[in-house]
């Protein structure tokens, strides 16, 4: 389907969505429940951290068929349960045709899963190391439009948070990547204006109290 200039597609229930979200009834369950909805929980945004890892080349679709399989493959996310996992757990899910049968996105997940634990140790919880990244408003745009939306591929929020994992030893968390992250976990609300989701995000936000802030752009 393709998308219009407005970046908006009106479904069948005559609701207006980003054009992303509008075709696959999984992607639209996604775009209007999850994406861009404050998450604030260590073992689900390990997992978002995770699969958006995992998604690196591949489609976002990809990953939502194949998520409860990566769920149950790395026991729901619970951090010290995969910070645990050898190589005996790598030989086994690399042979298991659910989820994303990569060698390094499979010891990458592993491998962070100890960093997270470092992260919990230092900060308290994930969620509060995090949320430290959530841009100012006066720097997020003041309008999203799809043109808009295609420019958002990295920021220096993004970029700041990228580095400091990577200097924490994590893999897989480059700023593009990053930013998937921050729009996945309501870190920053990127549904287009006109988008059925967008107030409901927006709202969410304004329930929502997330962990102290110290992130300014450099």
């Amino acid at each position: 389907m393709a998308a219009p200039r407005s970046g908006l597609i009106r479904g069948d229930d005559a609701k207006s969505r980003c054009y992303w979200g509008a075709a696959d009834p999984l992607y639209r369950a996604y775009h209007d429940t999850e994406w861009g909805v404050p998450v604030g929980d260590d073992t689900r945004l390990f997992e978002k951290i995770c699969l958006e890892g995992f998604q690196a080349g591949l489609s976002w679709l990809t990953i939502l068929r194949k998520r409860e399989n990566f769920r149950r493959a790395f026991l729901g996310f619970d951090i010290q349960r995969v910070a645990r996992m050898n190589r005996r757990s790598v030989e086994r899910l690399l042979g298991d045709a659910g989820i994303v049968r990569h060698r390094g996105k499979i010891e990458s997940t592993i491998h962070n899963a100890r960093r997270t634990l470092e992260v919990i140790d230092e900060r308290g919880s994930f969620a509060a190391y995090l949320w430290q990244f959530e841009p100012p408003a006066r720097d997020r745009p003041q309008r999203f439009t799809r043109a808009t939306l295609a420019r958002l591929t990295e920021t220096p929020a993004s970029r700041a948070l990228s580095a400091d994992l990577r200097a924490r030893g994590f893999s897989f968390v480059g700023p593009t990547t990053m930013y998937a992250l921050m729009q996945a976990m309501g870190l920053v609300n990127d549904h287009l204006d006109g988008c059925v989701a967008r107030p409901l995000a927006l709202a969410a936000r304004r329930k929502f109290r997330p962990a102290r802030r110290k992130f300014r752009p450099g």
